[in-house]
């Protein structure tokens, strides 16, 4: 009797103490806790737009492009404190970067090896399936990040992370490939199968 009588008491005393160290932590903290940064707010975390952006208003073509500029030539994207510093698009669905292009997206071969025959939006999630900024590939279909945009996907997984297409409404040739982990987008040309 007194056996199960210390059992009855100890049973509930031992699990209270082993859950101590899971309340004692602090937000953000634990077990599944991530070594990677934490995305900034209303950037990135998982969130998929629900479309791509409109095309915009105003572009004017350059028939003459210039050559790739150096990065001392980019424009800050980080438009509020602890936001990337590239093209990304807030959980609101506003894409920060995307002001119709410009010299540095022209091809003089638009669509030059087909359109992608894929789908397009946030109900066609791709995993990424190995390669680097310069050919990767996810299903069978391969793609080349633009020139102008390779330093904005230094922290891809190129093959683990998820990716979302949408057409891009201004620069012939081109979509843009969003990467919901970090919110950030860039745009991407369609290699083949």
């Amino acid at each position: 009797m007194k056996k199960a009588f210390g059992l009855v008491f100890a049973l509930p005393l031992a699990t209270l103490l082993l859950s101590l160290p899971a309340v004692a932590q602090h937000p953000g903290e634990g077990a599944n806790r991530s070594s990677e940064p934490r995305a900034a707010e209303h950037v990135g975390g998982g969130y998929i737009p629900q479309h791509g952006p409109t095309a915009y208003k105003g572009f004017a073509y350059h028939p003459n492009p210039s050559p790739v500029p150096n990065q001392g030539d980019r424009r800050n994207w980080s438009d509020q404190p602890g936001h990337p510093d590239a093209p990304h698009v807030h959980t609101d669905g506003q894409w920060v970067g995307h002001e119709g292009g410009g010299a540095h997206y022209h091809l003089d071969q638009p669509w030059e090896h087909g359109h992608f025959p894929g789908h397009f939006g946030p109900t066609y999630i791709y995993r990424l399936g190995g390669g680097g900024p310069s050919r990767f590939f996810f299903n069978g279909f391969y793609f080349s990040v633009a020139p102008y945009d390779i330093a904005y996907c230094n922290g891809w997984f190129w093959d683990a992370d998820d990716i979302i297409l949408y057409p891009d409404p201004d620069d012939p040739g081109w979509y843009l490939a969003y990467n919901p982990r970090l919110g950030i987008y860039v745009h991407v040309e369609y290699l083949g199968a």
